[in-house]
């Protein structure tokens, strides 16, 4: 048996539509929506996005994101103006014993770790 591919439930916070629009602003797609659930995409990652608010269980929630250059990525949500129009946090690029990485903390308060 092999494992084919991972797509994690990952909870939107208090506002479902905004989250859905981050993401897409991102550089996500919505694959499918179904109320409260709605499937993004971008290249071979994929998650699920809920319609769930647990502050506590975003807080201590964090993903990994490959991505090819994480400088453009960090201009590129800069450019977006994405922290001033979705009250995100983005982080300064540091250098990891794993490749160099920018983190973002969502809406929910998950911390997304783009590593190249």
């Amino acid at each position: 048996m092999q494992f084919l591919s991972l797509a994690p439930f990952i909870p939107s916070g208090s506002n479902f539509e905004a989250a859905k629009h981050f993401f897409e602003a991102l550089g996500f797609t919505i694959t499918w929506d179904a109320g409260g659930y709605a499937g993004f995409k971008s290249g071979s990652c994929e998650f699920i996005l809920q319609d769930y608010n647990d502050k506590a269980f975003a807080e201590n929630l964090m993903l990994t994101v490959k991505v090819d250059d994480v400088t453009a990525f960090r201009n590129g949500i800069i450019e977006k103006q994405l922290p001033e129009k979705f009250d995100i946090k983005l982080g300064i690029i540091t250098q990891q014993p794993y490749g160099k990485e920018v983190n973002i903390i969502d809406m929910a308060g998950v911390c997304w770790h783009f590593v190249q």
